[in-house]
């Protein structure tokens, strides 16, 4: 055999020659945070001179005390903002939301007294819709109500264009 085929003697695994060195790897990582700190400083300093500049530019009105931070909302404040507001801690805020809804599912009293519109508790309905059953299909000789009617119906008990006013004579 020539010396150019012959095999080199192996003295245990050995790893590829081309690969990348670990240094350069090293070198990279580093390279990468260094500029992610740098880009990070960057965004913070250039928000910091933009806000300063946007507050010294901020139109001053005489009549208005001004506060310490604007961005600041304190208790009695809250109350100034509309519905819906931001939760200040949603944790006993949903436990006093369930805490309602628990009651009202368990309990009974009045939607709407003067119409004879009560609440009962759900496991009393889900008893009374087992015993007497629901009203799915209409019974002989009976029409669904029409979604126009019911409207027509509504208008006409509300509207007061045309009757008498309590104690007076009708308009003309």
């Amino acid at each position: 055999m020539t010396e150019a085929h012959r095999q080199p003697e192996q003295h245990g695994p050995e790893f590829e020659r081309r690969d990348l060195h670990p240094a350069v790897i090293y070198g990279s990582l580093i390279g990468l945070a260094v500029a992610t700190i740098a880009v990070i400083l960057f965004v913070r300093i250039a928000y910091n001179m933009a806000n300063s500049y946007i507050e010294a530019r901020q139109p001053k009105n005489p009549m208005v005390a001004p506060e310490a931070n604007t961005r600041d909302v304190t208790p009695r404040q809250i109350n100034q903002f509309a519905q819906p507001r931001l939760e200040t801690s949603e944790r006993t805020e949903i436990n006093q939301f369930r805490l309602q809804e628990e009651q009202r599912l368990h309990s009974y009293g009045w939607v709407d007294q003067p119409a004879g519109v009560a609440y009962i508790p759900i496991d009393r309905a889900m008893q009374l819709i087992a015993q007497r059953g629901l009203n799915t299909t209409p019974k002989a000789g009976e029409y669904p109500p029409s979604t126009i009617n019911t409207v027509n119906q509504a208008v006409q008990k509300v509207d007061t264009s045309n009757k008498t006013p309590q104690g007076g004579k009708a308009k003309q």
